[in-house]
This record gives C-alpha cells, sequence and structure tokens, in this order.
C-alpha cells in the first residue's frame, strides 16, 4: 500500500471554460472574506476577547494570512491545478496527505459557508425585529431544546438561493456575485465616513483591557482575538481553486490573491477603528455589530441600509465558497478519493451539479442545526492545520525543485516565513476549546476512514 504515491496534477485538463479574468479573482476572493467576519464576528471579539486593541488582533491576522497567501500564489504560478491545498499536497507530498488537506478544506469551506448564512439570518431577524416582526421560536434558532428552538429555518433558506445561484454558469453567477461585492463595499465606506464623526476617543481609553493574551493556551487578549478574526480572512484561497476557469492562471492567480488581501486588510482595519470608536467595546456583543453602532449613534437610516445591504451582500460570501468548495469537490471526485458522482459536468453550462448540490446540502444542515460560535472555532482549527501542511509543503517543493523560474512567483525569505508560519499557526490552535480540539479529532478521524474506507481503492492511480 502506497498512501504517499504522487500525481503530476499540472497535466490534468478538464471540460471546464476559461473565462475568468484579474478583476474576476479580485472581486472573488474579496466576496469569499468581505463577510461574517467583519459584519458579526468584530463585535464579539471586541467585547470578549481584545476589546479596541483588536485592530491589533486584526493585524496579526493579516500577516499571518498574507503568509500563507505567498505560498498559494507561488504553488498556483508552478503548479497550475485546480483544487487549491490538494493538488499542491498531491504533487509535493502524495495522496494521502493531500486527502487530508482536501478534507480539511472541505470542512473549512463548508461549515464557512454555514456561518455566513447564519450571520445573514442574524441581521434579517435584526431588521425584522424593528417592524415587531418575528419567526416562530421553534423555526428561529439552531437545536436547542430548553429555549424551545429546534432549527434556524433562515440560513437554510437563502443557503437554496445561493445553491441554485451557484448551479448557473459560471460567469453568470460571477456577474451576480460581483455587483454585490460593490454593494457590500458602499455600505462598508459609508460606515466609515459617516461613523468617523460619531468617534468618541475616551472609547479607546482602555485600549487592551484583556492584555496581548498568551503565545499559546490564551482564552483572552490580542493573540486570542486574532485566532478569532483569523476567520474573517478565510475565503482567499477560493481564488486558487477555479484555475481551470482562469485565464493566464500561473500570473492573474497570484496577483489576484494579493491584491484581494491587501484590499481587504486595510477596509477591515478602518471598520474596526470606527466600531471601537463609536460604542464602547463592552456593548458591542450582539449579531449585528456594525448596524448595532450606527444605531447607538442615532444613525437609524444608515443602520438599515447597512442592514439592508449586509442581508443582501452577505451572500456573495456564500456564493464565492460554495462555487469554489464545489470545484474542490469535484477535482477531488475526478481524483478518484471521491464518487464519481461528484465530477460530473452539465452539458450546457460545464459546471459540477452533483459537487455543488452536496455542499448546499451539507452547509444548510450545519447553519440550521450548529451556533455560530462553535461553527466558527472548527473551521479556523481546519483552516490552521492545513496550512501548516502548506508551509511545509513550501519548504519541501524548494529542496527537490529549486527556487521559481522566471515568471512564477517566489515566497521571499525561505525558509524563515515558512517556519514562522507554522509557530504562529500552531499559537493559534492553541487558543481553542477542548470543545472544538474533539470536533476537530471527529472530523480528521471521519476523513481518515474515508480514505481508507473508498478513495484508495478507487483512486486513478489505482487503475
Amino acid at each position: 500500500m502506497n498512501i504517499f504515491r504522487k500525481k503530476d496534477v499540472s497535466r490534468d485538463r478538464t471540460g471546464m471554460r476559461r473565462h475568468l479574468r484579474l478583476l474576476d479573482l479580485i472581486l472573488l476572493g474579496i466576496g469569499a472574506m468581505v463577510g461574517t467576519g467583519i459584519f458579526t464576528i468584530t463585535g464579539t471579539a471586541a467585547a470578549t476577547l481584545a476589546g479596541p486593541a483588536l485592530v491589533v488582533s486584526i493585524i496579526i491576522s493579516a500577516l499571518c494570512v498574507s503568509i500563507s497567501a505567498f505560498f498559494y500564489a507561488e504553488f498556483a504560478s508552478r503548479i497550475p491545478a485546480n483544487g487549491g491545498a490538494y493538488s499542491y499536497l498531491y504533487a509535493v507530498f502524495g495522496e494521502f496527505p493531500a486527502w487530508i488537506a482536501g478534507w480539511l478544506t472541505i470542512m473549512e469551506f463548508m461549515t464557512a459557508v454555514s456561518s455566513v448564512a447564519s450571520g445573514w439570518a442574524s441581521y434579517l431577524k435584526g431588521l425584522l425585529n424593528g417592524f415587531g416582526l418575528s419567526m416562530p421560536r421553534a423555526l428561529n434558532g439552531t437545536f436547542n431544546p430548553q429555549a424551545g428552538t429546534y432549527v434556524d429555518l433562515l440560513p437554510i433558506l437563502v443557503l437554496v438561493f445561493v445553491t441554485g445561484v451557484v448551479l448557473l454558469n459560471s460567469k453568470a453567477a460571477l456577474r451576480f456575485n460581483s455587483a454585490l461585492v460593490v454593494l457590500k463595499f458602499s455600505a462598508l465606506a459609508l460606515f466609515i465616513f459617516v461613523g468617523i464623526f460619531f468617534i468618541k476617543p475616551e472609547n479607546w481609553s482602555h485600549f487592551a483591557p484583556f492584555g496581548f493574551g498568551k503565545l499559546y493556551g490564551g482564552n483572552v487578549g490580542i493573540m486570542a482575538g486574532a485566532s478569532l478574526m483569523f476567520f474573517a480572512f478565510l475565503g482567499f484561497e477560493s481564488i486558487s481553486m477555479a484555475v481551470d476557469e482562469i485565464k493566464e492562471p500561473q500570473k492573474n492567480v497570484p496577483r489576484g490573491i494579493v491584491l484581494s488581501l491587501s484590499i481587504v486588510t486595510v477596509l477591515y482595519i478602518l471598520v474596526t477603528l470606527v466600531l471601537t470608536g463609536i460604542v464602547h467595546y463592552s456593548k458591542l456583543d450582539v449579531a449585528d455589530a456594525v448596524a448595532f453602532a450606527l444605531r447607538s449613534a442615532g444613525l437609524s437610516w444608515v443602520a438599515n441600509y447597512v442592514s439592508v445591504v449586509a442581508i443582501l451582500t452577505l451572500i456573495t460570501v456564500c456564493i464565492s465558497m460554495t462555487y469554489a468548495l464545489s470545484r474542490m469537490i469535484y477535482s477531488i471526485a475526478r481524483d478518484g478519493l471521491l464518487p464519481k458522482s461528484f465530477r460530473k459536468l452539465t452539458a450546457t453550462s460545464r459546471v459540477p451539479k452533483n459537487a455543488t448540490v452536496l455542499v448546499g446540502i451539507a452547509a444548510a444542515v450545519c447553519a440550521g442545526i450548529f451556533p455560530l460560535a462553535s461553527i466558527a472555532s472548527f473551521l479556523n482549527i481546519c483552516t490552521l492545520a492545513y496550512l501548516v501542511m502548506l508551509a511545509l509543503a513550501i519548504l519541501k517543493l524548494r529542496k527537490e525543485h529549486g527556487a521559481p523560474g522566471p515568471g512564477e512567483f517566489k515566497t521571499p525569505l525561505v525558509p524563515v516565513l515558512p517556519i514562522l508560519s507554522i509557530v504562529v499557526c500552531l499559537s493559534f490552535m492553541t487558543q481553542y476549546s477542548l470543545s472544538t480540539w474533539l470536533a476537530f479529532g471527529v472530523a480528521l478521524l471521519i476523513g481518515v476512514g474515508i480514505y481508507f474506507g473508498y478513495g484508495y481503492r478507487h483512486s486513478e492511480e489505482n487503475q
């Protein structure tokens, strides 16, 4: 049994159409990143973990993500294959490590879609409550019989809609996504430009109430805030999962990743500064933090606009990530590690139909049953685990194949940056609770079981 057999994934060819340009990729990356992390999680993180110093947490998270983005960019230029980290590890480490990375990515994106759908529902509920409307209790929250809630219906409904959009041809889906990204930016820009006049500097006076925290095993502080806000940047890797549909992927994928991440980092810093300046951090533990801050300043009309836009545009994250994940599952199924039905493309639009439907159903179940905080921590730890694997892979790639050639993206300061990335990712992972680690362990065992129970025997490399 050779579970480390390698494959030249860059030679793979699919029936997908290459039509995505650099601007499409930037908007895809921004659409995937700017969502629940900025509209919802920011307030919770400021109130419970870092206070106004959350802006420092964001910078630390951005630096950590940027390092990993360099790895993605180099791999995308040297191994232009669909499937992101899964394909890169298949070429460097072999099949089983690639499957683990692919499985963790599936967990990340599936739960990310779920979390965004939950954030979307929170904003809609906040808007409806303003008009005295609400959902029936049984359908208004995740599974908690003691509180009288059994399923959160609104996130499920939005994911049905998103699945339908992604089943359209890729160009149509991403055009819709791009329009909503522009709308989302208008709301956050309005929040920054209007909110800046209502900042109270005294709200920043106790800048770091929880301190810096611990590098390993901390529960509160700037580092704990960084480990949670890491969630806000997830999605940049979605660009690398659509290589088969990108024009000049070796050039455009690295550019798309770096540019989208840079734009989002600046946006997050500005929004967080304004948010914690308008409202004292202790009051921000709410589901619709941005809208809440505006209402607190007496700007109800702006708050309602932001809520409406958030309701409309959080869908972009669901679209971007559902789009990316369906391509990931398609790539894995094409290699035989998942059932063949998931590599079927529609006859006209050339979209992986069954893979898309699977993503929609699984995400809807998670969003309807599990609370947002649990989902965010779980997807973070899954992501950090495979980013450690990616850092190790870049070290092995350089050792075996040397530095990138002319026209290929080059990660600076190798091996320093990969080693630093591993240290930081492991530091973030230790910030999570035992329950999160148990969920991670169970998911990992399920993934291992699928590989040895199905994947190894049906692998194309076994034929």
